[in-house]
């Protein structure tokens, strides 16, 4: 029989055949399945919020009866976007508060807040954003200024790390904060025997725990205005880095009741009474929450000079920064946490804290398997402590791209040249066999895009460096989209439900309004998200459905 004709028959044959009913059919598109071969597919099928098949759409047609068809007009799909370093809950409440970002001056913070004390007349006043790098002065301000403008009312803004605060006298005062106190962990800032309201890292305590607490309304409406925010950029599994045992179970209901649709992969904050509820609990696990990790501390940030270093800062003569938690302590909590179910993440920015979190990791990990602790942001190392990376996949470096951008301009003065050992991403994925990928918003903007940007090009959004900063550990773009998936799900343990588009997965996806593996660097910052889906549901933007007679063969 002739050849040509045999596959005619067959493929009328099963064209005759009935179809099987599913949910979703999506056909004409450029996907990305980011499968272990990276493959190109044109098109899969949904139901009941999982990928039954991934092909080419005409195939696709003839095998199943979609009850929606969506058509991609030949754009480019890619899996839902997972966040694997952010703070979900806190941008939510940051919305409500006084946004200082992109300040460039002390006074423009004032006048910032002064505005937005004329409209909610707060009782206690916060916010956060301002970052003395970007101003012509580039110290840390003081006080006098609130403290003349707000002499009643109690004030904190914290910097854009979320490692220094700045407090007015009567913020000190409730804090019971005075120049005699004493906290390890941190520094209260003092400059001619005088306080200036500078606080960094764990002193902050003291005023946090004077701040009035948000109401369970303001909470729900924070989470709801930071999901508008997130799903708007294909956001679909956020990694939130430190939540309350409150928080968490918030999140929970919401989720359950169908109002909160992002998925969240959720980081105990280390704090006993919420670190002990779940431990004895165990893995909490839902369609679209799982909670099996704990955030800790090593120490402080770059920009407030609070990372712990093994030399002194090349800007400060004698200071190291600072341990967030003794050596003895981590070692008790890394411990507790090795007997459990449960995955670490550390927060490790100097080189010294990342050599003691890695040393202790690599010291109670060496006889164990599939553990998967996390360095949360892995910023700056000695040589030879990235080999602590050992590419087995159970020491796994969680890093944010965007700081390399952001920090570039004055790492240098900060760290001198440790700086070629510091955002090494590439360096990292070549020891570690993979990276996750974050933005770590609202410390960072929301946009995934400029992740992929910092990544791939090492340059901020004006171009800037021309050559790109420290090329030598970009990312390919391959890379990067799968740091940004399939590895930050293999982060959480969930590389078997979501990650990639194939069968079996949840059907989380996006669709762009232009190619990101193809397009001119300098066209990625003007992707658009067209349409955001998670288990298989539109959750943000528009959908093109073909009429009845288009679909049917």
């Amino acid at each position: 029989m002739n050849k040509i004709v045999y596959i005619i028959i067959c493929f009328t044959l099963f064209a005759c055949q009935p179809k099987e009913s599913v949910d979703l059919l999506v056909v004409n598109a450029k996907v990305y399945t980011v499968n272990k071969d990276f493959d190109i597919a044109k098109g899969f099928v949904v139901n009941d919020g999982k990928i039954v098949a991934v092909g080419q759409g005409e195939k696709l047609l003839l095998k199943y009866k979609p009850k929606e068809t969506l058509d991609a007009e030949g754009k480019t799909i890619i899996p839902g976007l997972i966040d694997a370093h952010a703070h979900f809950y806190n941008l939510g409440l940051q919305l409500e508060s006084v946004d200082l970002n992109e300040t460039k001056s002390f006074d423009e913070v004032i006048q910032k807040i002064v505005a937005y004390q004329k409209v909610h007349q707060a009782k206690f006043i916060y916010g956060r954003g301002w970052d003395q790098n970007d101003w012509k002065i580039k110290e840390f301000p003081t006080k006098n200024k609130l403290d003349q403008l707000f002499p009643d009312t109690p004030v904190a803004i914290t910097r854009i790390d979320g490692h220094a605060m700045l407090v007015n006298q009567k913020a000190l005062d409730l804090a019971k904060i005075n120049k005699n106190t004493k906290v390890d962990g941190g520094e209260i800032e003092i400059k001619n025997k005088e306080l200036t309201g500078i606080l960094i890292d764990n002193p902050m305590l003291r005023v946090w725990d004077i701040m009035p607490k948000p109401t369970r309304k303001q909470e729900i409406e924070g989470l709801l205005d930071a999901e508008k925010e997130t799903l708007k950029y294909g956001l679909t599994t956020i990694d939130d880095a430190g939540l309350s045992k409150s928080s968490i179970l918030l999140i929970d209901s919401l989720q359950k009741e169908g109002d909160l649709k992002t998925k969240v992969y959720a980081m105990v904050q280390n704090q006993e009474e919420d670190l002990n509820y779940f431990l004895n609990k165990g893995i909490l696990r839902t369609k679209r929450l799982h909670v099996r990790s704990v955030k800790a501390y090593a120490d402080g940030a770059l920009g407030s000079r609070g990372a712990a270093l093994k030399k002194p800062y090349a800007d400060k003569e004698d200071h190291f920064g600072a341990m967030l938690i003794s050596l003895r302590d981590f070692k008790k909590l890394a411990g507790k946490i090795s007997k459990s179910e449960f995955q670490l993440n550390t927060h490790a920015i100097g080189d010294s804290a990342n050599y003691v979190v890695l040393k202790v990791y690599d010291s109670i990990l060496k006889n164990k398997s599939g553990q998967r602790w996390r360095v949360e942001h892995a910023q700056i190392l000695e040589e030879q402590d990235f080999s602590y990376f050992k590419g087995n996949k159970n020491i796994i470096p969680s890093i944010q791209p965007t700081h390399a951008t952001s920090d570039m301009y004055w790492a240098e003065d900060r760290i001198g040249d440790r700086v070629h050992n510091a955002y090494a991403y590439k360096k990292l994925l070549n020891k570690a066999g993979l990276v996750a990928l974050g933005t770590d918003f609202p410390i960072e903007k929301v946009s995934p895009f400029l992740t992929f940007y910092a990544a791939v090009v090492r340059k901020d959004i004006s171009g800037y460096p021309k050559t790109g900063f420290q090329m030598e550990n970009s990312l390919s773009r391959e890379n990067t989209l799968k740091g940004m998936t399939i590895w930050a799900a293999y982060a959480n343990f969930e590389e078997k439900e979501k990650g990639s588009i194939e069968v079996g997965k949840y059907a989380d996806f996006i669709i762009l309004d232009r190619d990101i593996m193809m397009i001119n660097e300098k066209d990625i910052l003007k992707i658009k998200v067209d349409a955001t889906y998670i288990n298989g549901e539109r959750v943000y933007g528009k959908q093109n459905k073909l009429k009845p007679q288009e679909v049917e063969h």
